[in-house]
C-alpha cells in the first residue's frame, strides 16, 4: 500500500478503512450469522436494521478518525446515538435486548481489529487499534443510553396506563379496553379481585412504593395495579383467595392510618364494586380507632351506614335485619331484649319469661344466621344499627 504524497497517517488509515468498510460490514454480518443464534432467529427486516447499525458504526469511526485521529475525543451521548443508531433503536429496542446489542458491538469491533493488520500499514495499525477501542467504548455507552431512554419512556407510558386502569376501577367505568390495558401491564387476569386503600407513605417515592407493592403481591401469588390519587394509595389485587390475607400482604407499604380492603369481585370488570366499598370504608374508618390494619370493608358496615353509605344501609337491612325478621321463633324480640338490658342473659330471660339457656340458644341462632355474634361487642354494635335501620325502613320483604 503506497501512501499519497502529503497524506497524514490518520487520513491514510481512514482511506484504507473506508475502502474496506463494505467488506468489514459483510464480514461482521457473517460472524453474527454463525456465532449468534438469536441473530439467525430475527426477521429479514430486523437483520437489515442490524446491518445498518454495523455500517453506521464503521462509517462513524472512519469519519471521526479521519478528522481528528487520537487527539479528539470520540463523540458521545446524543451525537453518538444519532450517528450510529439513527432511527433503528425505536424499531429494535423491543426485539434485541441490551446484552445482545453489546454482543453485537463487541463482535463488530473484533472483526475490525482482526483485519487491521491486512488493511493498514504497520506504522498505522497500532494507532488505529487503540482508536477503535476508544470509539467502541463510546458506542457501548451510547447503547446503554438508548436502552435506558427507551426503558424510561416505556416506564412513563406504563405508569400513565396503570393510572388510567385504576381510575376506571374507582370511577366505576369499566369498558372493553380495561382488560386489554391491564393485560399490557402484565395483569394475568386470574382469580378474584379486591381493592386495597390507605394513605401513601411519606418517606418513599411513589415509584418505590409501587415496586414494593408489586414484589409483595407477586410473592403472595397475586397481580397488582397501583396508583396514587390525592393522598391515597390505591392497590388493585388479582388472584385473591382471602381479602384479609391479601390486604396483609401489602399493608406495610401504606402510610400511617387505616388500610381497608374491599370485598372480593369476580374479575377486573367488577372491581369497581370492591373499590366503592373500600372508599366508603376508608371515609368511615375514623369511627373505629381500634380497627385492625388492614380492616375489611364489611367490618365497617355500621360506621359506613352512619356516614351515609346507602349500600351499607341496604346490606344491613337485607342481609341482617330481614333474615332475623323472617326466621322462626322470636329472634328479633330476643335480640332487642338482650340489648335493652345491657347484654345480660339473665335480665333478657326474665323479660321474655324464658330460661337463660333459651336466650343463649337464640343468640347462637342469630350468629349462625348473620355471621354476627351478639356477645361480641363489635358485632353487637353492628346488629343494633341493623335493627334501627330495619325498623326505619319498615320493610317486611
Amino acid at each position: 500500500m503506497t501512501p499519497r504524497k502529503g497524506t497524514t497517517a490518520p487520513h491514510r488509515a481512514a482511506d484504507a478503512l473506508q475502502r474496506a468498510s463494505g467488506a468489514l460490514s459483510t464480514a461482521a454480518m457473517a460472524r453474527m450469522e454463525s456465532d449468534m443464534p438469536w441473530f439467525r432467529e430475527l426477521s429479514a427486516e430486523d437483520r437489515s436494521w442490524v446491518g445498518v447499525i454495523v455500517q453506521a458504526g464503521i462509517r462513524g469511526f472512519v469519519d471521526w478518525y479521519r478528522l481528528a485521529g487520537r487527539d479528539q475525543p470520540a463523540p458521545g451521548g446524543t451525537e453518538m446515538v444519532a450517528a450510529v443508531f439513527g432511527v433503528a433503536p425505536r424499531a429494535l429496542a423491543g426485539v434485541i435486548n441490551l446484552q445482545q446489542t453489546v454482543d453485537l458491538v463487541r463482535l463488530s469491533i473484533e472483526v475490525v481489529e482482526s483485519n487491521v493488520e491486512e488493511l493498514l500499514e504497520p506504522a498505522d495499525a497500532a494507532d488505529v487499534r487503540a482508536a477503535v477501542l476508544r470509539y467502541a467504548r463510546e458506542v457501548a455507552f451510547a447503547t446503554a443510553e438508548v436502552y435506558a431512554r427507551a426503558a424510561e419512556q416505556r416506564g412513563a407510558w406504563d405508569a400513565r396506563l396503570e393510572a388510567l386502569v385504576v381510575d376506571a376501577v374507582l370511577r366505576s367505568e369499566p369498558d372493553e379496553t380495561l382488560l386489554s390495558r391491564a393485560s399490557a401491564l402484565g395483569w394475568a387476569g386470574r382469580g378474584d379481585v379486591a381493592v386495597v386503600l390507605g394513605a401513601i407513605a411519606a418517606d418513599r417515592s411513589d415509584t418505590d412504593t409501587f415496586d414494593e407493592v408489586r414484589r409483595s403481591a407477586r410473592a403472595a401469588g397475586m397481580d397488582a395495579l397501583c396508583a396514587v390519587q390525592g393522598d391515597r394509595l390505591v392497590v388493585v389485587l388479582g388472584g385473591v383467595d382471602d381479602p384479609r390475607a391479601a390486604g396483609e400482604a401489602v399493608a406495610d407499604h401504606f402510610g400511617d392510618g387505616p388500610v381497608v380492603v374491599g370485598p372480593v369481585a369476580s374479575d377486573l370488570g367488577q372491581a369497581h364494586v370492591s373499590a366503592r366499598a373500600a372508599l366508603s370504608a376508608l371515609r368511615a374508618a375514623p369511627g373505629w380507632p381500634a380497627a385492625p390494619r388492614p380492616v375489611r370493608s364489611s367490618d365497617l358496615l355500621a360506621e359506613r351506614a352512619l356516614a351515609g353509605d346507602g349500600h351499607a344501609r341496604r346490606h344491613l337491612v337485607e342481609e341482617v335485619y330481614l333474615p332475623l325478621l323472617h326466621a322462626r321463633g322470636t329472634l328479633i324480640e330476643t335480640l332487642t331484649a338482650y340489648f335493652e338490658r345491657g347484654s345480660s342473659l339473665e335480665a333478657a330471660a326474665r323479660a321474655l319469661f324464658v330460661h337463660p339457656n333459651t336466650v343463649r340458644y337464640r343468640l347462637r341462632q342469630v350468629a349462625d344466621l348473620t355471621a354476627l355474634a351478639p356477645t361480641d361487642a363489635r358485632d353487637a354494635f353492628t346488629l343494633e344499627i341493623a335493627l334501627v335501620l330495619g325498623r326505619q325502613s319498615a320493610r317486611t320483604l
